[in-house]
């Protein structure tokens, strides 16, 4: 056991030395190509591996209601090669370097990453560029991958159980924001999509003045420079107006309900609550508030809904961290013989100690202390690094945010936990949803 201690607790100051460089700064350079591109560069010669992140400020936020999930289509369409590089080959380049690579979609952004040993960063930065400026758009392409799209929508949402919680949760949630519609978009926009409206849609949105490309690791500065400027300087900046909706989600002054019947066994409660966008004052003690109610198995909702009660499996909270304003859900899934009332019940209880009871000095240290090692460990790598200096960059116009804002989270205090908790967790602001068996539409119960 003594061993285990010293193993483990080896393993924690690993962890933290890495993610913290230099007494928790992480040093960074950066600068701009002519086209718009903006660089940052982030040396660690501790291990031999570079990651590579190419940020596009594009999301579904940027389509239009009857164009939804294009950027996500771009997602697929991104890997089928290029002028250069053979269809379907991409992702054989970076297993044959001995790395690997990936991208995700979300409302606001879209991000592919590379990582792989320091010495193929030159080829980690060809294929960057490849897809920037000689991505292929072609009629074969894109049937491909409507296909693959209209799958993926089948598999993950349509034919799964639950699967149509996000798509019910923020179409409801919102009203006239584009975040009204989940990134997978719908499938017949995709079908009605003609190949002109596709390649219209990047070259608008991915190109370097729309993007920025961070790279993490083992890296040289100047001669990583060098290459950055070979392989990307020569790519035209875009030349049409970047679509940034400017819709402004009304006050909500009702609470919303709503019950979906579905494939399921055991019925689940949603609750949705409109909260600040990101970066913003409120932001952060919702953020701590989120770990105080859910995060591990001491939070409140853990041991009040699965210890005590009994009442739930599984249950959580999670602030939706958006551009524009975003939402704070909180969830339980029932246990066997449990029905959606009561579910709504503890959860309602659990959130109204928060408005009037007091937190201890204990447990709110406890919190931060779980909170920071959270914030820490998430830049504990080259590749969350990486991720992590693109977003600032990319929301904050500020990549030196990842050495500062552990400080905003730091300095809320137990009172902005309960004053938070009154403002944004009221009814009014909220959409409660009920997850049912299908069984219970007939018999008309919960």
């Amino acid at each position: 056991m003594q061993n285990l201690r010293l193993i483990l607790f080896m393993v924690v100051c690993f962890i933290f030395i890495n993610a913290t460089p230099q007494g928790g700064k992480i040093n960074f350079t950066e600068f701009k190509l002519e086209n718009g591109l903006h660089v940052i560069l982030h040396q660690d010669n501790s291990t031999p591996i570079v990651s590579i992140n190419v940020m596009y400020h594009v999301g579904s936020k940027n389509e239009q209601p009857d164009r939804t999930g294009f950027a996500h289509f771009f997602e697929h369409l991104m890997f089928e090669g290029s002028a250069n590089i053979k269809r379907g080959e991409f992702d054989k380049y970076t297993q044959n370097a001995g790395g690997n690579n990936n991208a995700f979609t979300s409302f606001d952004k879209t991000s592919y990453f590379e990582q792989l040993p320091s010495n193929q960063l030159e080829l980690g930065l060809w294929l960057e560029s490849e897809r920037m400026l000689h991505l292929r758009i072609d009629s074969l392409g894109v049937e491909t991958q409507r296909k693959v799209v209209k799958e993926e929508r089948k598999q993950s949402y349509e034919n799964q159980p639950y699967g149509s919680i996000n798509q019910e949760l923020f179409s409801n949630s919102y009203s006239v924001h584009p975040y009204r519609w989940v990134p997978i978009g719908e499938s017949q926009y995709i079908d009605q999509a003609t190949l002109s409206e596709f390649m219209e849609f990047h070259s608008q949105f991915y190109v370097p003045n729309n993007a920025v490309l961070v790279i993490a690791g083992d890296i040289q500065p100047n001669q990583t420079k060098l290459l950055v400027e070979k392989y990307f300087a020569n790519i035209p900046k875009g030349k049409n107006e970047i679509y940034r909706p400017k819709v402004v989600e009304p006050k909500q002054t009702i609470e919303k309900r709503k019950k979906v019947y579905d494939n399921i066994q055991l019925p689940a409660v949603i609750f949705s609550y409109h909260m600040p966008a990101q970066g913003t004052a409120d932001y952060y003690g919702l953020s701590l508030l989120q770990s105080l109610l859910s995060s591990g198995k001491s939070s409140r909702f853990y041991k009040a809904l699965v210890d005590q009660q009994q009442i739930a499996m599984q249950t959580g909270v999670f602030p939706v961290a958006l551009e524009d304003p975003g939402l704070f859900v909180a969830y339980a899934f029932a246990n066997l013989g449990k029905n959606a009332e009561e579910l709504e019940i503890a959860m309602n209880d659990e959130i109204e100690k928060v408005k009037t009871g007091e937190i201890s000095d204990m447990e709110f240290q406890k919190l931060q202390n779980q909170f920071e090692a959270e914030f820490y460990t998430k830049n504990a790598t080259m590749e969350g690094i990486a991720l992590s200096l693109a977003d600032y960059h990319t929301f904050f116009g500020n990549a030196g945010v990842i050495n500062s804002e552990i400080e905003k989270y730091m300095a809320v205090k137990k009172t902005d936990l309960t004053r938070v908790a009154n403002l944004y967790l009221v009814p009014e602001n909220r959409l409660v949803l009920y997850y049912l068996p299908k069984n219970l539409q007939t018999l008309g119960g919960n």
